[in-house]
């Protein structure tokens, strides 16, 4: 982005019981969010292969059915329509960054992707030069309170283009990362996604437990290679990719699983291998 075989206890059967009844009822019943699902639309859940640079090391991400794209002010206006029709099945959007930066094509962008019917997401990019309450603020200020919208995005990154060159210590930076992350919860009413890239990772994230989804930056090599052990649900796999509806180059990104992951998602929230756990919590729209 820019700038074990044992007995279950009851509360997990019940959330893999909340699984399958969602898988079962997805094909009779629209998302919470009234998302497009509509198979005459072409390509929908097709691989899609646009990429002006493809590395082979991430050739596994083009054949992964879900297929989508993250955007900014650099993309200029875009179609979302021919965005949704070329096969994408969702979109992340830049909102806001730091404590007084709104991307200029926020709200547009917003409104297009909403009006689409394509699934339609926020991310914050999280500056070290203000502090989490700062910018949670921001964050709450600006960015639309939508149950339509699918879990904000945290962007952790260090800030090595921008004006901002702090670099605090491991600690610091993990409670200014909780700060926001609850902030984002709080405010949205679902768990946040962090995203992050290799550097970051290694110097901070790596090892750090933490309940929310990850979504992972790797362009020339799968996840599991760069990051160990930790578990993604989407894959930035390249920076140079092509899509119908977008001008120029944009980042491409793949969910994990299948059509029945995806669904359980859009309905929950959550990473669909995580419900077991998090839905007991109440931490999964639709599992309590």
């Amino acid at each position: 982005m820019y700038s074990a075989r044992s007995p279950r206890p009851a509360h997990l059967l019940h959330g893999l019981f909340v699984v399958l009844a969602l898988v079962a009822l997805s094909a009779c019943a629209r998302s919470p969010a009234d998302y497009r699902t509509d198979r005459n639309v072409s390509q929908v859940g097709a691989p899609i292969h646009g990429d002006n640079r493809p590395h082979p090391g991430v050739n596994r991400a083009r054949a992964l059915p879900i297929q989508g794209i993250d955007v900014a002010r650099y993309q200029g206006a875009i179609d979302f329509d021919s965005v949704y029709r070329s096969g994408v099945r969702f979109v992340y959007m830049k909102g806001t960054e730091g404590k007084d930066y709104v991307d200029p094509a926020f709200r547009d962008n917003w409104r297009r992707a909403r009006a689409s019917g394509m699934a339609h997401g926020v991310y914050h990019f999280m500056t070290w030069c203000s502090t989490a309450a700062e910018q949670a603020r921001w964050f709450i200020k600006n960015v639309p309170d939508d149950p339509t919208a699918l879990p904000p995005v945290l962007d952790l990154e260090w800030n090595n283009h921008s004006s901002c060159k702090n670099k605090w210590d491991r600690d610091n930076i993990l409670e200014k990362v909780r700060v926001m992350l609850d902030a984002m919860e709080r405010h949205t009413g679902k768990m946040p996604i962090i995203y992050t890239d290799i550097a970051f990772h290694r110097d901070i994230l790596a090892g750090e437990h933490f309940d929310n989804a990850f979504w992972l930056r790797s362009t020339a090599a799968e996840p599991h290679e760069r990051y160990t052990n930790r578990r993604w649900m989407f894959w930035q796999w390249t920076q140079t990719g092509t899509v119908k509806g977008v001008r120029t180059e944009v980042d491409r990104n793949a969910f994990y699983g299948d059509e029945n992951d995806w669904t359980v998602f859009l309905l929950t929230g959550c990473d669909p291998r995580a419900l077991d756990r998090l839905g007991p919590q109440g931490k999964c729209a639709l599992v309590k």
